[in-house]
């Protein structure tokens, strides 16, 4: 790969490569344009891309770059992979092979890593620690039996300090991450996730695997053939999945903002009847948020039903002390 291929991978359009993923602006405008950040959960749009110098920033991350590091973000790849990946779609770019993108990736002046760094794999192992399992079972409210088969614990290295994650695997043999805090990630390479259940319609397809997590804890018995699409830019993938296996009814359980309404009109535009399961939880801003609200009720209701038994206790014993 030449210098001036990889300046024209570099002038990629932005806009362009994140519509072919599925992402839309929410404003446009000459100068520029505003998403729903595609890196986190984002409520209020906060990613904007210049279109004239071709960068973006995520303002509540506060980083930001070309479109190179911006697929480094999405896909949890490296430098390379991203330039081989980003070649192939770039305007008037003449295929290479390999060995020519990794010289010029030695050659260009784009740092080894992103603006959150570049992740290295360093173990898997089947057994959560205790500060991942608590976040589970008190944050988001999991059953840590039912979900425990789905999870993975990833450690990780990023510039030298190692951190562990809760890994949830696609067909691809990539993960997807989440720890304790705030951190959302991927362990290349992204893809969808099919969970077979019951071959019967219809599918049930979720954003996210905390959505799908919290559907697990909700239910008594799961049955369902479901799917993962560990974000909304997997929606033609999704598709394409669901067509390949002549699926034609779907059961979508997504976030209740702009992007989830739009992956769910993808899903209708595509021809398939579609039952929009948000409706039901219409009052929050996913499924989890959902479920972790009605276990809270549960138990502020135990508890109060507690209270009241021991109250009546009390008063009983103090009615026969009365009485001897």
């Amino acid at each position: 790969m030449k210098e001036e291929d990889l300046s024209r991978i570099k002038r990629y359009s932005i806009v362009e490569y994140l519509e072919r993923k599925g992402i839309k602006s929410v404003r446009r405008t000459l100068a520029y344009a505003l998403y729903h950040s595609p890196l986190r959960e984002d409520t209020h749009p906060s990613f904007k891309v210049d279109t004239e110098k071709n960068l973006w920033i995520d303002y509540a991350e506060g980083k930001g770059g070309s479109i190179i590091d911006l697929c480094m973000r999405l896909e949890g790849c490296t430098l390379s992979e991203a330039i081989r990946l980003l070649g192939r779609n770039a305007p008037d770019y003449t295929a290479c092979n390999s060995q020519k993108a990794d010289r010029a990736m030695k050659r260009c002046s784009i740092p080894m890593a992103s603006a959150s760094g570049v992740r290295r794999l360093i173990e898997i192992s089947d057994n959560l620690p205790p500060h991942l399992l608590k976040y589970l079972q008190e944050d988001r409210c999991i059953n840590i039996e039912k979900a425990m088969p789905f999870l993975r614990c990833i450690s990780y290295e990023v510039r030298g300090l190692h951190y562990q994650a809760i890994g949830f695997a696609n067909q691809s043999g990539g993960y997807e991450l989440r720890d304790n805090g705030m951190f959302k990630g991927t362990i290349a390479p992204k893809d969808i996730t099919p969970i077979f259940a019951d071959r019967a319609e219809p599918v049930c397809i979720f954003e996210g695997f905390m959505d799908f997590l919290s559907f697990l804890s909700m239910k008594e018995e799961f049955t369902n053939h479901c799917l993962v699409m560990n974000s909304v830019s997997n929606v033609a993938r999704s598709i394409r999945y669901l067509n390949e296996r002549q699926v034609f009814s779907i059961r979508t359980f997504f976030d209740n903002d702009e992007a989830g309404r739009r992956a769910t009109a993808d899903f209708v535009k595509a021809g398939f009847k579609v039952e929009n399961m948000s409706v039901h939880y219409r009052n929050f801003k996913d499924l989890n948020e959902y479920h972790v609200h009605r276990v809270r009720e549960q138990q502020k209701k135990q508890s109060q039903v507690m209270q009241q038994m021991q109250s009546n206790s009390i008063k009983v014993k103090q009615v026969k002390h009365k009485i001897r």
